[in-house]
């Protein structure tokens, strides 16, 4: 009886042993055929062939309606590995131009689940970009020949002028962490890199389609999987209008060749971009097709660094270009009335002297203080306003209301222009000073140089312009941007919110005299372009300790109800009124006058010849 029991009992254990593997083995099945993708996908592609269909990248015009940007048809080469037969290797590397140590790296590089995260046997994979016509045709002759062998339809990006290579920015293969953060990427995408075609990506990239084919047990196309009712068809990015008037940047480009620096002039009205020109800088077609790898590493290897977009991504001293922050910032706070005055002797006299000041008539008030740009004025006054214990509790106290100050005119973070790699600049705060000092207890003569924009300051030429446009419109301004409409919709609420600065607009009635005395009979009389148009402006002379000073100009046009603010910034230039004034001057006569009179073209010559560069060693490196 004992032994019956004993084999009932194991007659239980292995018919439950049984059950259970035949439960795991049921269910593993389920899991492969059912719920996991990844085996579903492969019986489907037994069955079914997926082709991708590209979307035509979305054109760029100027504020004119100027074809800036457009697509033109390149071809893919692509391998579905499982449907390849022996085909002759030589006549299809022959076909495509390539030799067959090319052949055997390219299909490495498409079998390396490294490089190419989503290689599958079954499914078409990029093996080779960027066919032309020519090509694509010698190819689709010969197409029944390579079994397995697929060719992709897509656009590659064309260039109407060869301007403005660093606002357009350029398109490229997409990398290994684009694909892994964003899962509408594949190996073989394109997406933009840098530039407009960077920051409005997700708008002029498009929607894919699909096109689902069906074959045969031998993997042959027999034509569409019921009637194409599966198909999605590809949707197009959106056309982008830019608010950059192309003749207007191509001539500030003709104007900074051979230098460094940039010109940003800016519409206050709207904070519309209507010219961004960066020095140096390159043909966008050079970033575009088969030389696209040599072409980049020779602009990477450039001293002068033509990929660095100088007007959103250098950073400067000011130098008197800030002077107007501080004379309203002084009238608002009580500080200074516009009849307050302050003696200057060639320099700021509590110091020795230092920092020093051209000759002009003294005492003087704002207005005279901005025309000849005195340094001892701005000296006087933050001096007086970081010593005010009636007002502050202290000089940190004091300090840090100075810096909001500056924050809220546009300084010392981005400004958010719809462009990549803008830097913020730098405003010290007070907590900056006390570690540097080692001590709470510093004091106003121990940072003097920057009221006068020097010292620690730092700004973008997108900020300094920014800042003409703020006084053009007497206390406020619109976030600068270079894009202006989504085909026909205008842009989100970002770039309409107006940006007050909390400063009166009485007080910059006042700074706008000083500016406009400037160019009447100050430091920048060179801009005197009545009666053309009244124009307001601010010489800059911004120490380098690395070469010659930079020069520098801000200032805006008309007088009154201002349709352009401008900055200029040369590097190397020394004097503001050497270089920078007559650039600006040559770029308000092409906007308000559209063309150069023949009176100023002895100027426009001179300027286009001037070379300023800093010597570099290097061999054979063009600058421009």
């Amino acid at each position: 009886m004992n032994n019956y029991n004993a084999l009932a009992k194991r007659k239980q254990v292995i018919a439950a042993v049984v059950v259970i593997i035949g439960l795991v083995y049921l269910t593993q099945l389920f899991n492969l055929q059912i719920l996991s993708p990844k085996y579903r996908d492969y019986a489907d592609s037994n069955a079914f062939l997926r082709r991708t269909l590209y979307p035509s990248r979305g054109a760029i015009y100027d504020r004119k309606g100027k074809l800036l940007v457009y697509n033109r048809p390149t071809y893919d080469v692509m391998m579905v590995v499982r449907e390849m037969k022996q085909f002759d290797t030589l006549d299809f590397c022959r076909t495509l131009n390539i030799d067959m140590a090319r052949f055997h790296s390219l299909n490495a590089d498409m079998r390396d689940r490294r490089k190419n995260p989503g290689y599958s046997f079954y499914t078409p994979q990029l093996f080779m970009s960027q066919l032309d016509v020519e090509e694509y045709g010698l190819l689709q002759e010969k197409l029944y020949k390579f079994p397995g062998i697929y060719i992709q339809n897509r656009t590659e990006r064309q260039y109407n002028y060869p301007n403005m290579g660093l606002i357009l920015g350029y398109v490229a293969e997409v990398d290994k962490n684009k694909i892994a953060a964003d899962p509408y990427y594949v190996r073989g995408d394109y997406v933009g890199k840098s530039g407009i075609e960077l920051s409005h990506e997700e708008d002029l990239r498009g929607e894919k389609g699909v096109e689902v084919l069906l074959r045969d047990a031998r993997g042959r196309v027999q034509g569409r999987y019921d009637d194409g009712k599966q198909d999605k068809a590809p949707k197009s990015g959106k056309d982008l209008t830019l608010s950059i008037d192309i003749d207007l940047q191509a001539y500030g480009e003709q104007l900074m060749q051979n230098k460094i620096g940039s010109i940003v002039m800016i519409e206050p009205a709207t904070g519309e971009i209507l010219c961004m020109v960066s020095a140096p800088t390159y043909d966008p077609a050079l970033l575009t097709g088969k030389s696209f790898v040599s072409n980049y590493r020779q602009l990477e290897a450039n001293p002068y660094k033509p990929l660095i977009n100088r007007s959103v991504a250098g950073t400067y001293p000011p130098g008197s270009t800030f002077k107007p922050t501080q004379g309203l910032l002084f009238l608002q706070e009580g500080i200074i009335t516009p009849e307050t005055r302050y003696s200057c002797f060639g320099g700021y006299p509590p110091l020795g002297g230092r920092p020093a000041c051209h000759a002009h008539a003294s005492p003087l008030a704002i207005q005279y203080a901005l025309a000849t740009s005195c340094n001892s004025f701005f000296s006087y006054g933050f001096n007086g306003m970081l010593g005010n214990r009636t007002k502050y509790s202290s000089t940190s106290d004091a300090f840090n209301v100075w810096r909001d100050y500056m924050v809220n005119m546009g300084f010392g973070y981005p400004l958010g222009v719809d462009l990549p790699s803008e830097k913020r600049g730098f405003i010290p705060n007070s907590k900056f000073y006390s570690n540097v000092f080692k001590t709470d207890r510093w004091v106003a003569h121990n940072i003097i140089s920057i009221a006068i924009g020097q010292g620690e300051i730092l700004a973008t030429p997108l900020q300094i312009a920014n800042l003409g446009a703020t006084i053009a419109n007497r206390g406020h301004f619109y976030t600068p941007h270079v894009a202006r409409e989504r085909k026909g919709a205008s842009l989100d609420t970002t770039f309409t919110k107006r940006h007050e600065t909390g400063i009166n607009r009485e007080y910059y009635e006042v700074t706008v005299a000083g500016m406009s005395d400037a160019v009447t009979i100050g430091t920048c009389r060179g801009i005197n372009l009545a009666p053309l148009v009244d124009v307001c402006g601010k010489t800059g002379t911004a120490e380098n300790p690395h070469g010659d000073d930079h020069s520098l100009f801000m200032g805006f046009a008309p007088k009154d109800n201002p349709k352009i603010a401008i900055s200029v910034v040369v590097e190397n230039g020394r004097f503001g009124a050497s270089n920078a004034v007559p650039i600006a001057r040559l770029m308000m006569q092409k906007f308000f006058a559209g063309e150069i009179p023949e009176s100023d073209k002895w100027l426009e010559t001179s300027i286009m010849n001037r070379v300023i560069l800093p010597y570099v060693y290097t061999r054979n490196v063009p600058a421009n």
